[in-house]
């Protein structure tokens, strides 16, 4: 029996990469999953790949009530929800003397207004049982889990709206933590470093991703990639399911008195350096 036996989880950007992953991962131990994609034909593909209790939402959470619509499709598959996982997101990069407003916008509604969104959404429905435990004299500990990055905590170039969106991600993290502390709900974040997504690829002409009709270039100049490998401890980019592992490690039970905090999963990248 796994640790998450008999509990809900929402992945949002949960049919590929670090998303996928942690789907994967917390059906393995024992979780019902909703599986979340813009692109509903590939969340469907992801779920009907993952070995376990699944469902499917597809829609763009940037659009209209679309987080309500997501809080929804779990309540009406499994009558609750336990864990939260915001990991819905992409970059996009210029300097920002190039930096349009459209796409500094675009980063801070996918990856701080989306996740506002969904956790208020699903308000209810982590702080009723909450009271009603608590009122009979038991904890049940919930979970969310935001997923940031180090370019939010350190800063990067090229990514003045995606590292403030992803530092604005802390600052919901750890007020979310303090206001929900008294219904047993831990909230933090995860800090991602290099991890081989789509998103860290070599760039080439072909490294292009459609983001609800945008396309949008994506990955990394090879030599640059060589820099970044080269300044990791490890020795080499982290993998999905490794970055699966600290989000997993946030929704379990070992992390009941963990909470308002930021855990980086760098492979020792930017160790000892605060944040």
């Amino acid at each position: 029996m796994g640790v998450l036996e008999g509990k809900v989880a929402v992945v949002t950007g949960s049919a590929r990469g670090i998303g996928r992953a942690t789907a994967e991962l917390l059906v393995e131990e024992g979780a019902s999953v909703l599986i979340n994609d813009i692109d509903i034909d590939v969340a469907k593909q992801a779920a009907s790949e993952i070995k376990g209790e699944t469902a499917v939402f597809g829609g763009d959470l940037t659009k209209g009530d679309t987080p309500d619509r997501l809080v929804k499709a779990a309540i009406d598959a499994w009558g609750r929800i336990d864990i939260i996982v915001n990991n819905a997101g992409y970059t996009l990069d210029a300097p920002i003397h190039k930096m349009t407003d459209d796409a500094f916008q675009a980063m801070l509604d996918i990856h701080t207004v989306v996740p506002f969104k969904v956790i208020r959404a699903a308000a209810p429905h982590l702080r009723e049982p909450a009271k009603r435990e608590l009122a009979g004299g038991t904890e049940v500990f919930r979970k969310i889990v935001n997923v940031s990055s180090t370019s939010g905590v350190f800063g990067n170039p090229g990514q003045a709206n995606y590292s403030s969106a992803k530092a604005a991600v802390i600052g919901l993290t750890r007020t979310m933590a303090k206001e929900w502390g008294q219904f047993r709900v831990n909230v933090n974040a995860v800090a991602f470093g290099f991890i081989e997504t789509r998103m860290t690829a070599a760039k080439t002409s072909e490294t292009v991703v459609d983001v609800g009709g945008r396309n949008v270039q994506v990955g990394i100049p090879q030599p640059m990639r060589e820099v970044i490998e080269s300044l990791i401890p490890v020795g080499r980019p982290g993998s999905p399911r490794e970055a699966a592992g600290g989000i997993a490690f946030l929704c379990s039970p070992w992390s009941d008195y963990v909470s308002g905090q930021v855990l980086n999963v760098t492979g020792g990248l930017a160790a000892g350096m605060a944040g």
